[in-house]
């Protein structure tokens, strides 16, 4: 018997497994304090880590606020609790303060579990863990099919999870994202203890554990997409009117800002800068269902834009707190493009032969810093302490100092 032509082999792959059910069916949803506290009870007497997630309603209401909590720990079965009925878990919080959390991307979900009282002391994050385990997709979805073999329904995951009651099928699904999180915490600490990887992961989810609350972010309107076409001073004036104006009155209803004002509405009045409340209406966004009251609050947005004195309109761009863009380096600072050029190739190669993103080994931004602004002496202790001080981890600054020394004391190679 002849041996069959290689393009013949097909892949044995199997089929992931559909998860269609919580193993123990869909829980009734918490949102009384007797039933909190007897969820209190069961997951205090539970063991091992406890998966935790949460939905929140983006698009539909203003902020992150979370809209359901889910959780799982052996003992304890899985719990969905309404932090609207039940806004305060503290107490389940506290109880779970010396119990290791495992979360899909946690950075995404601590702050709203902040905002009811559940933080943290020790974490296990799925996705990161994915990541620096050089897995090339780290979505839940997928990191459950490629590592424990089956499949979860992702349909519901951009529904209005403010809604209430939530529907039977919602519920199955957040039921289910928590179902297997443990399972596949315990793989990919196989996988990367393997890869000898496991010490970086656990410096990085200590980092997100120990980490503030995000600071406020300055002049949040600059962030309003189409930024891009707006030139002049007086058009940025509109656009921080409109937008301060737009969350005014998002926040107060808490409705998401884009359903009470697209970000291209505000992008079109800015550019026309319309004289009277007629020009305004006919603007894209500003259409026929606008009520001629909504249309006086724009138009009055619009007015104390027009109205600003020259001292007080925007600057055409925020103010530089670091470096300048990278594609301006070349005219500023010869030198300096030419480092970060080595550098970037330096840490692009390393991240490859180590098998994670780039942007995991060290931030883009520490190495522009670093570059941009080097030490006199580009010693190995030099560069450890500029990482550090940008807030490298131990492991980051083990590994990258070495290259970014060498791209450093010899840019060209």
């Amino acid at each position: 018997m002849t041996d069959a032509p290689e393009a013949a082999v097909t892949d044995q792959t199997p089929a992931p497994v559909p998860l269609l059910d919580p193993r123990e069916g869909i829980p009734p949803v918490v949102a009384s304090p007797e039933a909190l506290a007897s969820v209190v009870a069961a997951f205090s007497a539970g063991t091992g880590p406890v998966a935790v997630d949460a939905e929140r309603a983006s698009g539909y209401r203003y902020g992150q606020r979370a809209y359901l909590v889910q959780l799982r720990r052996a003992g304890a079965g899985t719990a969905l609790i309404d932090p609207i009925a039940c806004p305060d878990l503290t107490a389940l919080g506290t109880a779970l303060s010396t119990t290791e959390w495992v979360l899909h991307a946690a950075s995404q979900d601590l702050p709203c579990l902040a905002e009811v009282g559940m933080r943290p002391q020790h974490l296990f994050d799925t996705e990161l863990a994915g990541r620096l385990a050089g897995f090339p997709r780290v979505g839940l979805g997928a990191m459950v099919e490629n590592v424990l073999g089956y499949s979860l329904e992702k349909g519901h995951s951009a529904v209005d999870w403010s809604t209430r009651p939530l529907p039977e099928p919602w519920l199955r699904y957040a039921a289910l994202d928590v179902e297997l999180l443990v399972d596949l915490r315990d793989a990919l600490e196989e996988e990367l203890t393997q890869q000898a990887k496991l010490g970086w992961a656990l410096e990085e989810f200590a980092a997100i554990a120990a980490a503030p609350p995000p600071e406020p972010r300055a002049e949040p309107w600059r962030r309003t997409s189409g930024m891009h076409k707006i030139r002049r001073r007086r058009q940025l004036a509109v656009v921080r009117e409109l937008w301060t104006a737009r969350d005014r009155i998002a926040r107060e209803r808490d409705v998401s800002p884009g359903r009470v004002l697209p970000d291209a509405a505000i992008v079109a009045a800015a550019l026309a800068t319309p004289q009277n409340l007629h020009a305004l209406a006919v603007l894209p966004g500003f259409g026929h269902r606008t009520g001629r009251r909504q249309l006086e609050q724009w138009m009055a947005a619009v007015e104390r834009a027009r109205a600003l004195p020259e001292n007080e309109l925007p600057q055409p761009s925020a103010p530089v707190t670091g470096p300048p863009p990278p594609r301006a380096w070349a005219d500023k600072d010869p030198a300096a493009a030419a480092r970060l050029s080595a550098a970037r190739t330096a840490v692009t190669a390393l991240a490859q032969s180590l098998g994670l993103p780039q942007e995991n080994l060290i931030t883009p931004d520490t190495v522009r810093r670093l570059c941009w602004s080097p030490p006199k002496e580009p010693t190995p202790e030099e560069i450890s302490a500029v990482l550090s001080s940008h807030g490298a981890r131990s492991w980051q600054v083990e590994l990258v100092t070495p290259v970014l020394v060498a791209a450093l004391v010899s840019p060209s190679g």
